[in-house]
């Protein structure tokens, strides 16, 4: 009884070691988490050279807007 317990870490963790192993030379679900992953990249890139872009643009017109907002007052 004692034998099994002092070699139960040791097989947790050729276990673990294992599954790691098939996990990384699996391909099959691979592709899919990693185009995942670049669509959201592109996504948020994407949103944020929008933000970039149209940000000036739109405190060029906020500055507009406010300051005809001063002439009328």
């Amino acid at each position: 009884m004692w034998n099994k317990l002092l070699i139960l870490p040791y097989t947790m963790f050729f276990q673990i070691v294992q599954f790691l192993r098939t996990l990384k030379n699996d391909e099959r679900g691979l592709s899919g988490v990693v185009v995942a992953i670049l669509l959201i990249l592109v996504a948020v890139l994407a949103i944020v050279m929008i933000w970039i872009f149209l940000g000036e643009w739109l405190q060029e017109l906020w500055d507009n807007i406010t300051g005809q907002a001063g002439n009328i007052a």
